[in-house]
């Protein structure tokens, strides 16, 4: 995540929470702790203050979709039989891609497709804690209404990692590949990390509960709740060896601040690049947890090679 002064958008999107907000959002701040070098540097759940509004690509076409009482925003620029899914960081609406799904779709022909999740963009505020389960529900649920079962090359940035995980290992086959830019991996989320994340936000969730009803104050609270259990939980989620994947990894990750927190970040993308043959694994030079900002042409690059090798 950032720096002990972090950037308000680079932080929150960071991490744990990353959940919901975390990676991609997020206004969280420095550890408590400025000079202790034992607590992360930024916040693990993420509030955002990205706008209501989405900016949608040209040419795509906006569809409603209903999910267990609320409508989540889907996007179809419409290609051929192959689909192409981008999913946004925590706090990130749809409008995280509007540079890149026209270079995907015009380089490869495929249907691409992004969108708003809960509370984000045109989608339905969705009171209460934030639950991957609801995510991948909403995600899943849009995409068969739109006729979307098999042949998806899914792409993840930060919290969205999470949804990705947790789609690949209930339905492989609904995949082809992925691509999963600085991600949240279930191997960071250790015994000994979670506290870390945990204690170095509290500070912003108490006083984040003195406003609850402020867009960003919610989404941070809603991430923050149930998060140990949550992220001990996803740690034991596990990517289908079926399912090619490239992780590309931030080089100063969203912990840049915090030595150990950024080293454990960059050993989890190697664990689990590791745990199977069709992996791979692209550090993104110079860049911090914004990749798919700060590096646009890596990512449609790998989007594009691994499409190109499934197809």
């Amino acid at each position: 995540m950032s720096p002990i002064t972090p950037n308000r958008r680079s932080v929150n999107r960071a991490l744990p929470t990353l959940a919901l907000l975390a990676v991609t959002v997020g206004a969280v701040t420095a550890c408590s702790d400025p000079g202790s070098a034992s607590k992360p540097s930024i916040s693990p759940y993420a509030t955002s203050s990205v706008s209501p509004e989405t900016s949608q690509v040209a040419g795509a076409k906006l569809h409603m979709i209903d999910n267990d009482g609320h409508r989540v925003a889907f996007y179809v620029t419409q290609g051929n039989s192959s689909t192409i899914v981008l999913d946004s960081g925590g706090g990130e609406s749809s409008s995280q891609w509007k540079d890149i799904v026209p270079r995907l779709h015009e380089a490869t022909g495929a249907t691409v497709i992004t969108y708003d999740r809960a509370g984000l963009g045109k989608s339905d505020v969705v009171p209460g804690r934030w639950k991957v389960e609801s995510a991948v529900s909403d995600l899943k649920t849009g995409l068969k209404q739109l006729g979307i079962t098999k042949d998806v090359t899914l792409v993840a940035h930060s919290q969205g990692g999470e949804i990705a995980n947790h789609l690949a290992q209930d339905n492989p086959e609904m995949l082809s590949g992925a691509v999963l830019v600085d991600a949240n991996l279930p191997q960071f989320f250790t015994d000994e990390e979670i506290p870390r994340l945990v204690a170095a936000t509290q500070p912003e969730v108490d006083a984040a509960r003195k406003n609850p009803e402020k867009p960003e104050n919610r989404q941070l609270i809603s991430t923050a709740e149930g998060f140990a259990a949550a992220h001990e939980a996803f740690h034991k989620v596990t990517w289908p060896d079926s399912v090619p994947a490239t992780v590309i990894v931030s080089e100063k990750t969203p912990f840049e601040g915090s030595p150990l927190d950024a080293q454990r970040w960059r050993d989890a993308a190697v664990s689990f690049v590791r745990a199977a043959p069709n992996r791979k694994l692209v550090t993104a030079e110079g860049t911090s947890h914004e990749v798919p900002t700060e590096r646009p042409d890596l990512v449609v690059k790998e989007i594009e090679d691994m499409f190109a090798t499934q197809h």
